[in-house]
């Protein structure tokens, strides 16, 4: 691999994983924010409806931090991946478009509503405000997963003498079953994400003894939606990812789990440290036949290894591959536990007052982030050595007249500015979690229900 081309991913890699810290949070709490209005609708409670508007704060934080670090990899498709803009545009950028179109515009419109239009709404506008940003949040996270789904399992396409792709029929595009495979899968770990941070923030106001109603609201919420979205990450979603994924891209299935050697009872390592040049793992803990049941249902089916392909198509980085699949995978694993035991002591109606819960709940704060990193970057490394799976070669798709030198001078611009941007943005949001929920004065019959 050549220096600029080395540096061409890594200025990639790190602008779309900056900048998926934000999407992932606000595809998650539209949907959260959605739920907090209809509980608000049909009890009359107030704290409910001063809780979304709290939580569409953070969102539009969020939101305009998304758009601004979005702007830049649009960009870098023309500056860093010419030809592979060149021989591709004809095709993923027709979902982008779709995204920019259908999507933003409806998003930022309605959440502007949301936020300044309460008066003139009136309750069940609000509601509809809000159902309106959610629906654009989630149409535009699949729009953007459509685009990387094409380069994952390319479909309704042709070449043309130039090599280049065009669509052959949209509709295909868009249904693509990689798409809405990894789609439920993209979006269920939002919402994972969301709800850690909302169950943190309320875990937070309760060790705290400030704003405790809005603390149990978020709490309760939280734990409870982390249950139900972190066990959809594992099944269907995470299951059905892996059995199309082994069907479809069976070199990255071994790379994740480091199965050099193809074999029936194929097991599962739960951890170890893949030896790529003696063709091992070292300290492996593994489990036999449960990665061939886990693939095709049966514990004795043969997984092919990674000696059943040319060496040439194994994904380059097998031992990032290898650790960021089993990051995501462990995550996950905690998350289904820790949401458990909160919904079981909220069931118990001694969640609010325990306090090593509570303490958990905040400190998982940040491990969403990283679990939702994690498996982008299994997605991404798993289908390396293709920019476009089967048909181009990541070597053939950089911009051939950018040499290496300016490829790190903008990095390097683009890491100082981000960590100016991380600064502001993590003393904004925490002024907004230190300011709180805004109670809004009420009537009696209004007000006097509990959360």
């Amino acid at each position: 691999m050549s220096d600029a081309l080395f540096i061409h991913r890594f200025q990639f890699a790190f602008t779309v994983t900056f900048h998926y810290l934000f999407p992932q949070l606000t595809i998650g709490l539209s949907l959260l924010i959605v739920v907090l209005k209809s509980v608000a609708m049909r009890t009359g409670n107030a704290r409910y409806d001063d809780a979304a508007r709290f939580w569409t704060r953070i969102f539009g934080i969020n939101f305009v931090a998304g758009v601004v670090t979005g702007i830049p990899m649009e960009f870098q498709f023309g500056t860093n991946w010419a030809r592979f803009s060149q021989l591709t545009g004809g095709v993923i950028a027709q979902p982008l478009a779709m995204e920019g179109v259908f999507s933003f515009f409806l998003e930022s419109a309605f959440l502007g509503l949301f936020l300044f239009g309460e008066k003139r709404l009136g309750r069940w506008g609000h509601w509809g405000a809000a159902f309106m940003v959610f629906l654009g949040s989630w149409m535009s996270g699949f729009f953007i997963v459509v685009a990387d789904a094409w380069m994952q399992h390319p479909v309704a396409y042709s070449r043309l003498a130039d090599g280049s792709f065009e669509v052959t029929g949209i509709a295909g595009v868009l249904a693509n079953p990689w798409a809405w495979i990894q789609y439920a899968h993209t979006v269920s770990g939002a919402v994972v994400t969301a709800s850690f941070v909302m169950a943190a923030t309320g875990a937070f106001y309760l060790l705290s003894g400030v704003h405790r109603d809005y603390g149990e609201i978020f709490v309760r919420c939280g734990a409870i939606s982390a249950l139900i979205f972190s066990a959809l990450q594992i099944f269907p979603t995470g299951d059905v990812h892996g059995r199309y994924m082994a069907d479809h891209q069976p070199v990255a299935t071994a790379a994740m789990e480091a199965l050099f050697e193809s074999q029936p009872g194929a097991p599962i390592v739960i951890f170890g440290q893949p030896d790529v040049a003696q063709r091992r793992i070292d300290n492996p803990l593994a489990v036999n036949d449960v990665l061939s049941f886990l693939i095709y249902g049966t514990p004795r089916a043969v997984v092919r290894g990674l000696n059943a392909f040319p060496e040439s198509d194994w994904p380059t980085n097998i031992p990032l591959l290898y650790f960021a699949y089993h990051v995501m995978a462990g995550l996950g694993t905690i998350f289904v536990a820790l949401a458990i035991v909160a919904v079981f002591l909220l069931w118990r109606g001694v969640l609010f007052g325990t306090r090593w819960a509570l303490w958990c709940l905040m400190l998982a704060c940040p491990f969403p982030y990283i679990a939702n990193t994690a498996g982008w970057m299994t997605a991404e490394i798993g289908r390396q050595p293709w920019l476009v799976y089967g048909l181009l070669r990541t070597d053939a798709g950089d911009s051939a007249n950018v040499s290496a030198a300016n490829g790190l001078f903008t990095l390097l611009g683009f890491m100082g500015l981000y960590a100016l941007l991380s600064l502001f943005l993590v003393l904004l949001v925490y002024w907004q979690i230190e300011r709180g929920p805004q109670q809004q004065p009420a009537p009696a019959a209004v007000s006097g229900g509990e959360a």
